[in-house]
């Protein structure tokens, strides 16, 4: 039974080839590949934790890993870019739509690159030299005649 928002038969057809083999040369054979990308579709589109990922996924160690592995790997890189070329190839984007602009992506107050914490005001050199000392003991150092 397929759950909202997993996978159909024909997104997985033109996934599967892109995918790492499930049988690595050693070692032991990696759960199947479709559960896994099921659990990381359903985790990212919740945004709940990865510890409460439903159990038809498989354990969530196993899926977390996987997703952080093909991270690291650049795996997912990979799949983009070949999807996205599949679908530039079929001409089923349409660039003056498709597209992501940083100028308007807003960042938070504090991530305006000023730097952080309380500013202290600084003395210009005369005025430092007219002020009078804030120390009225002797200096350290001097005999006393």
């Amino acid at each position: 039974m397929r759950h909202r928002g997993e996978l159909t038969d024909s997104e997985w057809e033109r996934l599967e080839p892109l995918l790492p083999p499930e049988k690595p040369e050693t070692g032991r054979t990696n759960k199947d590949h479709r559960q896994i990308i099921n659990g990381i579709l359903w985790r990212e589109r919740t945004g709940a934790p990865w510890r409460d990922l439903p159990e038809r996924y498989g354990p969530w160690s196993t899926v977390y890993s996987r997703f952080w592995r093909w991270r690291e790997d650049g795996i997912w890189d990979r799949i983009f870019a070949s999807i996205q070329q599949q679908a530039d190839e079929a001409d089923e984007v349409d660039w003056g739509v498709h597209f992501v602009d940083g100028s308007v992506i807003r960042a938070h107050q504090h991530a305006a690159g000023a730097k952080g914490g309380p500013q202290k005001r600084r003395r210009w050199g005369a005025a430092r030299a007219a002020s009078r000392p804030k120390c009225t003991s002797r200096p350290m150092g001097r005999a006393s005649r």
